[in-house]
């Protein structure tokens, strides 16, 4: 089964979607094909973003896995003081 990314309201402008499947078993894989399919995303842009998988955030994600049936959400950062 594929993973399902799910993009904030903000990113749908680029996508035209709410969510897509990818089938990716690490973060770098998943970004290189939503960013494969979706030209109008700014590589940037996605890689500053906060990414929670299966509804936990993970703050470093550049090396983690994706199991396979995951939920993938692109958030934007919140900050703070």
């Amino acid at each position: 089964m594929a993973t399902v990314v799910i993009f904030s309201s903000e990113l749908q402008r680029f996508t035209g979607e709410a969510k897509t499947e990818i089938q990716a078993t690490d973060y770098r894989s998943l970004v290189t094909e939503v960013l494969g399919k979706y030209p109008k995303l700014d590589e940037d842009e996605i890689l500053k973003m906060a990414v929670a998988i299966n509804g936990e955030l993970v703050h470093d994600p550049f090396l983690q896995q994706i199991p396979l049936d995951s939920e993938v959400h692109f958030l934007f950062r919140i900050e703070g003081g």
